[in-house]
């Protein structure tokens, strides 16, 4: 029925260097494997496109003239990709070389699993909770806009939103899997579901997803794989503008679906947003006083032929660098440093060197030694070129 195995499809706007990271893990993830992937660039003033069209001729980039929404760009791919499988993915992640594998080998010995979604991690290794979340009901939203979810993280009743008490190392079945990875059936999402509703410009539209494959009777399910995402919601979550999208889109997901909810909800999600925003500002304010010009003390991990290259570009972004140390991957494996977990917390910065380290090796190190002073990088000989959050 389908001509692939697996369609994998990526909204790209102004962050070419993070998309060509996704794209060679997605080329590693996808080896020998029948795959069509499409890249729609929602109108980049970057020069995403003329940049990475050479670099994957396997990759159908599809370029629009304007920023038309992340939910009509993955649409126009969704209505002409091939795969029994389709993945939604965001071009700030990294994804394992064998996770795809994995999570399409699950798929097929679970005919009612709709979607799935992976465990994501952030540049300094710590777990993402819109990995796996609850439908945000009004009851939900409100426990989480007014801070009831983070007083009682252990509460069903309080904190079902991202689901604290359900651990992050277990499988689990969920309601809401995230965006930036959704790994879906293609035959439910064309024939039953339907595609993401193109009334949401941004945020919301996964959620809305979702609760329609559960709708139609199918199950999402949530399983522990890890990948990388950079950027996402942990990162602009402070930010007024990101509170006013994000709940903007849960405003439109509640007249869908809960269309009986109090006008007076409408009224204290809106007032919600404004109290979190003038907390959030005030905390942004208070912070920005403490920042202090870092001294950096970097690892960089990799074979010992690829360090004098590494070391070149770190002390090029980090000119600051107390000092450069090498893990020779030569003598020792990355999980090696597991049972060093001491002595690495001198280290303010370890930079993995790409395609001396697979990734799934990254992500382990970083999924077991998490740490908001550490910031993990990821340098890829191919490019010559540092990724690092937030950059």
């Amino acid at each position: 029925m389908y001509e692939t195995a697996l369609s994998v499809v990526i909204v790209n706007y102004n962050v070419k260097y993070f998309l060509e990271q996704c794209l060679y893990s997605v080329r590693a993830a996808t080896r020998g494997m029948e795959v069509d992937i499409y890249v729609i660039d929602n109108h980049s003033t970057d020069g995403s496109v003329e940049y990475l069209r050479p670099l994957f001729p396997e990759v159908i980039f599809i370029e629009n003239q304007e920023n038309v929404g992340f939910a009509k760009a993955n649409n126009q791919a969704f209505r002409i990709c091939k795969g029994e499988y389709v993945l939604m993915l965001n071009p700030d992640t990294v994804i394992g070389e064998e996770s795809l594998r994995i999570l399409i080998c699950f798929m097929d010995e679970h005919p009612e699993a709709g979607a799935v979604g992976l465990k994501m991690i952030n540049g300094n290794g710590i777990f993402l909770a819109e990995s796996k979340r609850a439908f945000p009901t009004p009851w939900v939203a409100f426990c989480k806009l007014f801070g009831l979810s983070k007083l009682f993280p252990n509460s069903p009743k309080y904190a079902r939103y991202s689901l604290p008490y359900l651990s992050p190392d277990e499988q689990h079945e969920v309601d809401v899997l995230c965006g930036a990875f959704m790994l879906m059936r293609h035959e439910a999402l064309e024939h039953k579901v339907g595609f993401l509703d193109e009334d949401y410009f941004m945020y919301g539209e996964d959620i809305d997803l979702s609760y329609r494959f559960i709708k139609e009777g199918y199950k999402n399910y949530y399983i522990p794989e890890r990948m990388l995402h950079y950027k996402g919601e942990s990162t602009q979550k402070l930010s007024y503008r990101f509170l006013k999208r994000f709940y903007g889109a849960m405003l439109i997901f509640y007249r869908k679906h809960y269309p009986q909810s109090s006008p007076l909800f409408y009224v204290a999600v809106k007032g919600g947003v404004i109290l979190r925003a003038v907390l959030t500002s005030l905390s942004n304010l208070f912070n920005g006083k403490k920042q202090t010009v870092r001294h950096r003390r970097v690892l960089v991990i990799c074979n010992k032929e690829s360090f004098a290259e590494a070391k070149q570009c770190v002390r090029k972004a980090f000119p600051k660098s107390e000092y450069i140390n090498l893990w020779d991957l030569n003598e020792e494996r990355i999980t090696a440093a597991i049972c060093r977990k001491n002595q690495m917390k001198s280290f303010t910065d370890i930079v993995f060197v790409y395609p001396d380290a697979r990734f799934e090796q990254m992500f382990l190190l970083m999924d077991i030694m998490p740490n908001k002073k550490l910031t993990y990088h990821i340098y890829n000989r191919n490019n010559n070129r540092l990724i690092s959050p937030g950059k």
